[in-house]
């Protein structure tokens, strides 16, 4: 319980444990960055760790002073890249091993055919926008790998989204975070990074399942 509580609190309140850290501990802040990024990307099983508000609340400590804003986004980038190149090898090494019976509950031809040509077709533009989106940032690079999307075409678009993600998110902490209204709203800009994009998550989820159904109904009858 005690280290759930700290991770909400780490997760809520990121701007004051990384000046503290920075403080403490000086320049293995950088490495504290890459390890919350590469598991946050990297590890399926991690994808509640801080991403944006993190990368904001990094823009704006380097703004102050406080970071290096190359070697911090340097940092992050290759954590970034490589988090969701690992969660990509974990996917296609697992996946043909849980579906290789046609037979089996868990293994469904057609899902996994349709999966294969989303990921082919659409597979380039899924990886980039989700580096925007709580969880699905997570999830994503897996399923490309389940999904056996091409290992060259996945790490082209790992890399432009990375780019886009972490230098776009940075830069904005780095010359918005000095504004008196950013540091007196910071609590609530990390809130709204946090919350708003988890709410469209959810929307385009529930519109995705409500259009199924009722393609499912139209199809019955």
């Amino acid at each position: 319980m005690e280290l759930i509580t700290f991770l909400i609190d780490f997760i809520l309140h990121v701007d004051k444990h990384l000046e503290v850290f920075v403080q403490n501990y000086g320049v293995w802040v950088y490495a504290l960055l890459f390890l919350i990024v590469f598991v946050e990307t990297g590890l399926v099983v991690m994808p509640f760790l801080p991403g944006d508000s993190l990368l904001f609340v990094v823009g704006t400590l380097a703004g102050a002073g406080l970071l290096s804003y190359p070697v911090a986004v340097a940092v992050l980038l290759v954590a970034a890249v490589l988090g969701d190149q690992c969660n990509y090898s974990i996917g296609r090494y697992f996946g043909p091993k849980v579906f290789k019976w046609e037979n089996s509950r868990l293994f469904n031809k057609r899902a996994f055919d349709q999966a294969h040509a989303f990921y082919e077709t659409y597979g380039g533009i899924t990886i980039i926008l989700a580096r925007f989106m709580p969880f699905i940032r997570t999830f994503a690079p897996f399923v490309g790998g389940v999904a056996e999307m091409s290992r060259l075409k996945f790490t082209l678009y790992n890399v432009v989204g990375a780019l886009i993600w972490v230098l776009g998110i940075c830069t904005a902490g780095y010359f918005l975070g000095s504004l008196p209204w950013v540091k007196a709203n910071l609590e609530k800009i990390i809130w709204g990074m946090i919350l708003i994009p988890g709410l469209l998550v959810i929307y385009g989820t529930w519109k995705a399942q409500r259009r199924q159904k009722v393609e499912f109904i139209s199809g019955a009858k």
